[in-house]
């Protein structure tokens, strides 16, 4: 694993970049833990104490619903309403301070970006804002909790780039997985949903510690 201060190895080639939104872009973790516990009541699995918390950043999202007892039937419905929580809470919701001076700074050096979220497209361009919604090349929204896979290799074949040239960013184990499953690289954000050590004891290819080092890395490796 490369830490964040590392130069990248200039025979890579990042081409193409694929953003997780939630907990990597959009700050929305301290929303989600606003609304967890009505969204238990509502689909009927347990609440959360606030002593849980913390415990449970650490672990996988199949862990986390083993632990809350989650049906995963109730995924999709769940999902669907979560989504429309976020959609009436936007104005609540910010990016990350460096996010859109992030993306902007990849797109002048050439990398091609895309997003491939479980938030919908009308969430995320509303949040982006037009300036930063136009730089996405790709938007692959609506994802379910484990189908990331399948929405990279999709982002991959209409990209026309090459396994080895992308690389998918993102806060959460799953997204890890997903990549691994998809043959891309992956970089770890470590002030995302999941804690950042858990996130750098699953191996990533690179472990991001600020936006900056993310842009520096990627950037670097495009041109």
């Amino acid at each position: 694993m490369r830490g964040p201060g590392m130069t990248a190895d200039r025979t890579m080639s990042y081409r193409l970049a694929i953003f997780d939104f939630d907990g990597t872009l959009a700050d929305s973790f301290p929303w989600f833990t606003g609304v967890i516990n009505d969204t238990a009541d509502k689909f009927r699995f347990r609440r959360v104490e606030p002593d849980e918390i913390d415990g449970l950043r650490g672990k996988s999202s199949r862990e986390m619903m083993q632990i809350l007892g989650v049906s995963a039937w109730k995924l999709p419905f769940i999902a669907r309403y979560i989504r429309k929580r976020k959609a009436q809470d936007l104005a609540g919701i910010p990016l990350f301070a460096e996010a859109s001076s992030a993306l902007g700074r990849l797109h002048e050096a050439g990398v091609t970006l895309a997003i491939v979220s479980s938030n919908s497209e009308a969430n995320i361009r509303k949040m982006f804002g037009p300036d930063t919604a136009r730089l996405i090349a790709y938007y692959e929204c609506g994802s379910s909790l484990h189908g990331k896979a399948k929405r990279f290799r999709k982002v991959l074949r209409k990209s026309g780039f090459a396994t080895h040239e992308a690389i998918a960013i993102g806060d959460e184990l799953r997204d890890i997985d997903a990549a691994r499953e998809a043959g891309i690289a992956f970089g770890a954000v470590t002030w995302g949903y999941t804690h950042g050590a858990a996130m750098k004891a699953a191996g990533p290819d690179f472990a991001f510690e600020a936006f900056d080092a993310m842009v520096q890395i990627i950037a670097g490796a495009a041109r």
